[in-house]
């Protein structure tokens, strides 16, 4: 369904040439690494799942979550108004390796935008990160325990009638925190 594409920031940091490999401070260097980013999403075809790894990211400033994570939310669709209409291709994010630090600087600047973005635990387990209502979450973690599949499938996962639940899925979708196919909705996963 999608094409997963790791991308350790840590060696997007190294491309762009900057001394400090593991800090991700100041806005020139994030603008540096969020257009190194950005050149190898845009030579991948179709749709795509980028997974960003912070892994290796020892600091990560308020300057840096904003042109990295935020832009590139927003450049590739993640931030669509419901009246807009999707790229041809979107492009999808996970985010994986987020420490505290990283949270506290990322936070504010997804609120501040209102974004949300899909985070991966060390265990493996799935968060949703920055501005969500609580019928937003809900919904995302209905999709999230079904596996996926059509507005029927995933409402079964729930003992509480959810009529709207159609229309808070495809709202998910156009902020990029779930994938509609033609089967329906399903969770972004890179494995």
């Amino acid at each position: 369904m999608l094409t997963p594409m790791p991308l350790d920031l840590r060696m997007a940091l190294a491309r762009t040439e900057c001394d400090l490999y593991s800090n991700l401070v100041t806005r020139a260097t994030g603008r540096a690494v969020r257009r190194q980013l950005e050149s190898m999403l845009r030579e991948m075809q179709g749709h795509r799942l980028a997974v960003l790894d912070f892994t290796h990211v020892g600091v990560l400033d308020f300057s840096c979550a904003d042109e990295i994570v935020a832009q590139l939310l927003l450049r590739f669709g993640a931030g669509l108004p419901a009246h807009a209409p999707a790229p041809s291709s979107p492009s999808y994010f996970m985010f994986r390796g987020l420490a505290e630090a990283h949270l506290e600087a990322l936070e504010p600047v997804l609120e501040g935008h209102g974004l949300a973005l899909v985070a991966e635990a060390e265990d493996g387990s799935m968060t949703l990160v920055g501005t969500v209502d609580a019928d937003e979450r809900a919904a995302w973690q209905l999709v999230l325990a079904s596996g996926g599949g059509d507005v029927a499938a995933i409402a079964s996962f729930s003992v509480e009638a959810r009529l709207d639940l159609h229309a808070r899925l495809e709202a998910l979708a156009r902020r990029r925190l779930v994938i509609q196919t033609s089967a329906g909705f399903h969770p972004l996963r890179h494995h």
